[in-house]
């Protein structure tokens, strides 16, 4: 991999910072409220042991990113970059949450379009697992123009295995 899936990104209005250890409390407090797994495969990350879990498997990952709203200072979510394949020029987007104050205000869109913006430059294809019941996350990437290529099973970082969608967006396909 000749290029980073963790440099720093960001628009007029947010940031993505790479996610370091010290921003466990910040991260936490956002996903502490159980409303934002409602519909993610494992509903219990709001729990502080199993975000903790959560946690780790995004700093060892060495994709995942904090996401800061630039006027308030404020830490929204996460997201990552992960499972880079060289082979097939491929790599996932995901294991994003926001909390529930950043929900329906148009901002999972424009983290999105700055991760594939800059993704798109090295790779060729970008994957997205989302839950099997993940209803909102399935109309949303659907949106970014996402399709829906396949089912398959996933276990994170020590949590059960879970029916998770694959989609896809491709290069070409990509709106700038």
């Amino acid at each position: 991999m000749n290029f980073s899936i963790q440099t720093v990104l960001e628009n007029e209005k947010y940031q993505l910072i790479p996610l370091q250890q010290g921003d466990f409390e910040a991260l936490y407090e956002v996903a502490s409220d159980p409303k934002v797994w409602e519909q993610h495969p494992n509903k219990d990350r709001y729990k502080r042991e199993v975000f903790e879990n959560f946690f780790r498997g995004a700093i060892e990952s060495k994709g995942a990113f904090k996401i800061i709203e630039k006027e308030t200072g404020a830490v929204l979510g996460s997201s990552r970059f992960y499972d880079y394949d060289e082979e097939t020029n491929c790599i996932f987007i995901g294991y994003t949450f926001y909390g529930t104050k950043s929900w329906g205000k148009g901002i999972n869109p424009q983290i999105k379009k700055l991760m594939l913006d800059y993704i798109f430059q090295f790779v060729d294809t970008v994957h997205f697992h989302i839950g099997k019941e993940n209803y909102r996350s399935q109309i949303a990437l659907e949106r970014l123009g996402g399709k829906k290529i396949a089912e398959q099973k996933v276990a994170y970082f020590g949590e059960p295995t879970r029916t998770n969608f694959v989609y896809e967006i491709r290069k070409e396909n990509h709106w700038v």
